[in-house]
């Protein structure tokens, strides 16, 4: 495998590339054009100047997340081609600069939901968290306020305001979408894209629901082993395959990880790798990377990437805010280096260990 750091740009981000390049074991940054549009193009020479930042940093472009999917594919509307098209021109683009990877997802509405971005842990730190009960307090018109005032100034991935100021025109786009109907989308979004997929060998990522279920009535598909397997089959080409989010297929305590990532032998292209506690099923908060800081037994999930010969890249996912530190909620620089850290440490002792048997 391959440790990454996700990278927004240097307009975006409160990490510097020269940071990321100093923690042990980090090679690679997954990242984006952070202000592009859904359904915008992706020029070559934007593509470009971007590996040349990354590159000048001494490190490279793992792959990109994300090339995010315009709702009228989601949906459906007549008008989803135009949109397809425009993705396989960005898909082209990047074939073109050697940029194979990428990890997106069709997520309704939402691309994730927390109701606190920084709820404080008994160690002083804070993390996002998620309710049930506070989700079913809320208007879904008004969710981004509630959270807007401790972005600590950032621009939220797929919070962003002009997306949120649009929430009721979104909500009444997907009135008629159900689990079904949104399954049937995605297979006709594959099925023309495979071949663009194919001819440059870019790998296809999905990333699962956060969380892994219904919110505000929203259809959820890409929840459980179940629904991905199905994926996997409908569409089956290696280039259709997944982002393993252990912190996304975690927030239902019914999956099982490990044998999740068992059945996706091959189909696992990236890893975000991160930990949660659980107050109660619908209550749970991030937490550190360490196995017994969470509920999550993180070497048994980096074990089962190593069982299945997973060689992608990995990166740690959200991490508490430590140390005073004020950057984008789950994306600052010193908890995230640490879960870089460890995942590594975890990683080569079960390569020496096997080695040695």
């Amino acid at each position: 495998m391959e440790m990454t750091l996700r990278y927004y740009g240097a307009k975006f981000d409160t990490v510097t590339l020269e940071q990321i390049r100093q923690i042990p074991g980090v090679t690679g940054v997954i990242t984006t054009l952070y202000d592009t549009t859904p359904g915008e193009v992706w020029s070559r020479e934007r593509i470009r100047a971007l590996k040349a930042e990354v590159e000048s940093a001494g490190l490279h472009i793992s792959g990109i997340e994300s090339v995010n999917v315009h709702d009228a594919i989601k949906v459906g509307t007549p008008d989803r081609d135009k949109y397809i098209d425009n993705y396989i021109e960005t898909l082209e683009n990047l074939g073109q600069e050697d940029i194979h990877l990428v990890c997106y997802n069709f997520m309704p509405v939402f691309d994730w939901t927390r109701t606190e971005l920084a709820r404080k842990r008994p160690d002083g730190s804070t993390v996002l968290a998620y309710t049930q009960a506070a989700v079913d307090a809320i208007n879904p018109e008004k969710m981004f306020e509630t959270i807007a005032g401790d972005t600590n100034g950032t621009v939220m991935p797929g919070w962003e305001p002009e997306r949120m100021a649009k929430v009721k025109e979104l909500f009444e786009m997907y009135k008629d979408v159900d689990d079904e109907k949104l399954f049937q989308n995605l297979f006709y979004f594959l099925e023309r894209i495979m071949p663009v997929c194919n001819k440059y060998d870019i790998k296809m990522a999905i990333h699962p629901d956060d969380p892994a279920w219904s919110v505000f009535g929203l259809p959820r598909i890409i929840i459980n082993k179940k629904n991905i397997l199905r994926m996997m089959e409908t569409v089956n080409d290696i280039h259709n395959g997944v982002t393993f989010c252990s912190g996304s297929y975690g927030t239902n305590l019914e999956n099982d990880l490990p044998d999740m990532i068992r059945s996706l032998k091959g189909r696992i292209h990236f890893a975000h790798v991160r930990n949660l506690k659980f107050n109660s099923p619908d209550d749970f908060e991030e937490a550190a990377h360490l196995s017994s800081d969470g509920s999550f037994d993180m070497y048994e999930i980096m074990k089962a990437l190593y069982d299945i010969g997973f060689d992608g890249p990995i990166r740690p996912d959200h991490g508490r805010m430590i140390w005073g530190e004020k950057a984008m909620p789950g994306y600052g620089l010193y908890d995230r280096a640490l879960g870089a850290t460890y995942l590594n440490g975890l990683w080569e002792a079960i390569v020496k260990s096997q080695e040695r048997k």
